[in-house]
């Protein structure tokens, strides 16, 4: 039975500590793992736009075109995934820094990357994220947060079909940084 327990916010004022049905564990457990995502997701958005004003080459109008629009989404998305927290009574990411902590998502630094490289690389940080999202997924299902489980089902059809643009984009190049 669900305990209406708001005490998620961990010492957020009791203006944030917004009230919810669902049992406090399990959905604790899905905040946690929403956050998590949350900076992957951010994470590969700053990748993506740095590849996309780094792109370079023959194909550099489509492949600059291709990655402003993923970045659109991956943007778009990290507001919905941390208004959910904020429906559940959780507290989100609030700096760069909270983000650098949670993100699994490798950051790129190099000076120069070759386009292939870039668009391989961003091919498996998605379907590292598609994946996680399923692992969520179930997170959710076991919360009986349907709300949010259908949320991560339109982002994993959303990621998939980024790393699938970005699979037929390299298929037969083999360069590397």
């Amino acid at each position: 039975m669900p305990d209406g327990n708001n005490a998620l916010t961990k010492g957020a004022p009791p203006s944030l500590a917004t009230p919810t049905d669902l049992e406090t564990k399990p959905v604790g457990q899905v905040i946690a793992t929403l956050n998590t995502l949350l900076a992957d997701v951010f994470a590969l958005y700053l990748k993506t736009k740095n590849f996309h004003w780094h792109m370079s080459g023959p194909h550099f109008r489509d492949w600059h075109l291709m990655l402003d629009g993923q970045a659109e989404e991956l943007i778009d998305m990290t507001d919905v995934l941390a208004e959910r927290v904020r429906k559940m009574g959780g507290l989100t990411m609030h700096s760069i820094g909270e983000i650098a902590r949670h993100q699994r998502i490798k950051d790129n630094d190099d000076a120069h990357v070759r386009p292939q490289a870039m668009l391989a690389e961003l091919r498996e940080d998605n379907s590292s994220i598609a994946h996680a999202m399923r692992k969520a997924h179930a997170k959710c299902e076991e919360a009986r947060d349907i709300a949010t489980a259908g949320l991560l089902e339109t982002f994993v059809d959303q990621t998939e079909r980024r790393a699938w643009f970005l699979f037929e984009t390299t298929q037969g190049h083999t360069d590397s940084k």
